[in-house]
């Protein structure tokens, strides 16, 4: 349904999973057909059976309607049945949210129905199906950066799924570090013995594949574009080529940690000391002749002072290195110190082939290594500090550091733990609205430009090298990273996944990870990328709104150019054209809202996502005057982790306050302050945003959602104090989706709170 189409919308109420039994559906029959004036309204004792399908199908068929309001259960589920050739569907949740965790048959249930409904047809009004955005050509050619184990896994995957791949390894040969051993850790049964490695047999089936162009010395120079229509420019011992790159795979791999930094462990001070990369190395021309051998598990890892992490194959390898040891000389001994020894999975098997053949292992802290090899630690077990000499060799086994960066292009000295996790400032957002005229706009303007000038110094030299990618993008040259130089994602359900949509990372990039999971590793972000050009050739969104056509529209006519939507979007999809107006890539946005909430002008909105929408949504709801004793408090839920969690209540049959009026939104970072004034002055006695988990360990699948909102809730204070309210009636609830039994608690103990606040004494005006 375009713009200039009539508008036919149609209420359809389901009677079955209790609703019938919950509420009166006549009532709200009465209600669409009356008040809401919906001239089509049908009750069915099952809408998700073929017969009440059909009901729906029909009045498509015959003109009847052009837009289905239903309701039944909650929009999460049930979204195939109620799927209608492209007829607009609104989905009000009866079920989960009103029968399944209220009381039957009690008024306030009723007037929660009632609710329910009242903001489906209000969204219906203010809603309309979106046309994708496709612009011309897209290619389907793969960029993969890196040609370790992880690059040439990747280009092989890519490259049997009948895509064309560009291989770019900066060294002048393929394999990376994994060219480099002689064995490697076991990846096939009975998991016991170290196994030959195989890297040069993938090396040259990567080179005899015609769909693969394999280009050595090479780096990437310049990224620019989006998903499908990414332009890269590569150079390759100083000559420059230009490429169209559908989807690009970062697999650039790791660095060990620097051992110069662990002079505390004897490092530099005898030749004796060594890496285990550097006794890799020395296996891998033969026996090492050393009769004593000790390894130092955990060399400046999981250590607040270095790498605070754990690297998780350090002890493989080393157990992979004393087995080469001892099996090579049976006169030979190794030790490992270790504080914890992590062996997970079928390398528990591994573990005891050592202990059989004779590696000992020592479980202690070490405090040092002496010039003489002598290195002294408390041992655990013996619970005092012990001397070991008699050493012929000391291996430290150093952590994997993340290839974030291109260390052969210079751009800064600072180390790795000053990686920075985000080139956006948080800012608050201004929430005043267009009546307080141009002196907001301006301040909002000064306040920007002043947080572009932190910004800028952020970007200039934030990582120590050079972008791997060098992306043309508003928000800097490099991926945006972790403290710790992993790339930056939504780690539990999107791994591969990076803040720049169409790149995804793998292999030790990503995490540390040994050869065998490195490849299959490569296989998922491969997956990943295929699957973000087919959504860009067909104007879909990527995660987490996988198949979403709408996009955000800018109003450049309002524009203030005030620049919040290019500063805050969290996967850099908006640029900005030479007279400072946003420019919009289409396929790298991923429909997040973010940049809704952040424009103090509301000129930008989505087809079927607008301020205008939900503010409608708002005001749609009944407000009880002061005498009724029944506040309402509006819950604005992120409908990633939040909205499952209520919903998962009602499954559970878990009861909560019936006074809440919940609305889902794409992410809190797309709540304009406009909703929280619309809703105070309305009436409603509080408001709840409930969002994922923020922080280092942060869970929202769009970044910084519930940051953002903390953030702009500093403004919202300053207003409620104007306002003469208690900043209390507004709150911010980070849950994650494993919440569902607390979030009645969450919900009933604001309501208990607001009525012990008093009710809004706006209501009624």
């Amino acid at each position: 349904m375009s713009e200039v189409q009539e508008r036919k919308p149609g209420v359809y109420l389901c009677k079955g999973c209790g609703i019938g039994e919950g509420v009166s559906v006549d009532e709200l029959e009465q209600l669409s057909t009356g008040d809401l004036k919906i001239p089509t309204c049908r009750q069915h004792d099952t809408l998700c059976s073929d017969e009440g399908v059909e009901v729906i199908k029909k009045d498509i068929a015959d003109g009847t309607i052009n837009q289905a309001i239903i309701g039944a259960c909650s929009h999460r589920v049930m979204s195939d049945r109620f799927s209608f050739n492209g007829t607009q569907v609104i989905r009000a949740n009866l079920r989960e949210q009103v029968v399944w965790s209220h009381p039957a048959g009690e008024e306030d249930t009723q007037m929660l129905a009632a609710d329910h409904v009242r903001m489906g047809v209000a969204q219906a009004a203010k809603t309309t199906p979106p046309e994708p955005s496709i612009e011309g050509e897209y290619t389907r050619t793969i960029l993969v950066v890196g040609g370790g184990i992880a690059g040439l896994s990747a280009a092989k995957e890519a490259a049997a799924t009948g895509h064309e791949v560009v291989l770019a390894e900066r060294s002048d040969k393929l394999g990376g570090w994994a060219a480099k051993w002689s064995k490697r850790m076991p990846h096939r049964p009975p998991y016991r013995d170290p196994q030959d490695n195989d890297i040069q047999a993938l090396i040259a089936e990567v080179e005899g594949l015609g769909a693969i162009t394999v280009m050595t010395n090479t780096i990437v120079t310049e990224t620019s574009g989006s998903p499908g229509k990414f332009a890269v420019t590569l150079s390759q011992g100083g000559t420059a080529s230009n490429h169209q790159i559908g989807a690009i795979v970062v697999a650039t791999g790791w660095r060990p940690y620097d051992p110069k930094n662990l002079g505390h462990l004897g490092y530099g001070a005898s030749p004796d000391v060594v890496t285990g990369i550097e006794l890799e190395e020395k296996l891998a021309a033969g026996p090492i002749g050393k009769k004593a051998v000790a390894f130092i598990q955990c060399a400046g890892s999981r250590d607040p002072d270095h790498l605070p992490y754990c690297s998780s194959v350090c002890c493989g390898v080393s157990i992979k290195q004393a087995l080469q040891i001892v099996e090579s000389d049976p006169d030979a001994m190794a030790y490992i110190i270790y504080d914890e020894l992590r062996t997970p999975g079928t390398a528990e098997e591994f573990y005891r082939q050592a202990q059989e053949a004779g590696v000992i292992f020592m479980k202690g802290k070490v405090k040092g290594v002496g010039s003489d090899l002598t290195v002294t630690y408390h041992d655990e077990l013996l619970g005092e500090e012990i001397p070991m000499a008699g050493l012929d060799m000391v291996v430290l086994a150093t952590g994997m550091v993340p290839n974030s960066t291109n260390p052969e292009i210079e751009a800064s000295e600072k180390g790795v733990e000053q990686l920075i996790d985000d080139i956006n400032p948080l800012s608050p957002i201004n929430i005043a609205s267009e009546s307080e005229g141009e002196d907001a706009l301006e301040e909002e303007k000064k306040e920007t430009a002043a947080e572009e000038a932190e910004e800028d110094t952020a970007i200039e030299a934030p990582l120590p090298g050079g972008p791997i990618l060098n992306l043309q993008y508003r928000q800097g040259p490099h991926l945006p990273v972790l403290a710790d130089g992993f790339a930056d994602s939504h780690y539990i359900c999107f791994p591969y996944e990076t803040r720049r949509t169409g790149i995804y990372t793998c292999g030790p990039v990503r995490r540390p990870m040994d050869m065998a999971e490195t490849a299959e590793d490569a296989t998922g972000a491969v997956l990943k990328a295929i699957q973000s050009l087919e959504n860009a050739k067909t104007g879909t969104s990527v995660h987490p709104r996988v198949g979403d056509l709408s996009f955000p529209k800018f109003g450049l006519d309002i524009c203030t150019k005030c620049r919040r939507c290019t500063v805050e979007c969290p996967f850099g999809a908006i640029d900005e054209d030479e007279n400072d107006f946003p420019i919009l890539n289409a396929s790298r946005c991923r429909r997040c809202g973010t940049c809704m909430g952040a424009c103090p002008v509301r000129t930008i909105s989505f087809d079927n996502y607008s301020s205008e929408m939900v503010g409608d949504m708002i005001g749609a709801c009944e407000i009880p005057d002061e005498f009724s004793g029944k506040p309402r408090i509006l819950v604005l839920a992120c409908e990633n982790d939040a909205y499952p969690a209520l919903d998962m209540a009602g499954i559970n049959r878990h009861e909560y306050s019936p006074f809440m009026r919940i609305i889902p939104v794409r992410c809190l970072g797309s709540v304009t302050m406009l909703w929280i004034s619309t809703a105070l002055e309305k009436g409603y006695d509080g408001v709840m945003l409930m969002g994922c988990k923020s922080g280092d360990d942060y869970q929202c699948h769009f970044i910084k959602g519930s940051g953002i909102a903390q953030e702009r809730m500093a403004k919202v204070g300053e207003t409620l104090k104007s306002m003469m309210l208690e900043e209390e009636r507004v709150v911010v609830e980070e849950v994650s989706i494993a919440d569902s039994g607390r979030v009645g608690e969450l919900l009933t103990g604001f309501s208990d709170k607001i009525i012990e606040m008093g009710f809004n004494p706006f209501k009624g005006f």
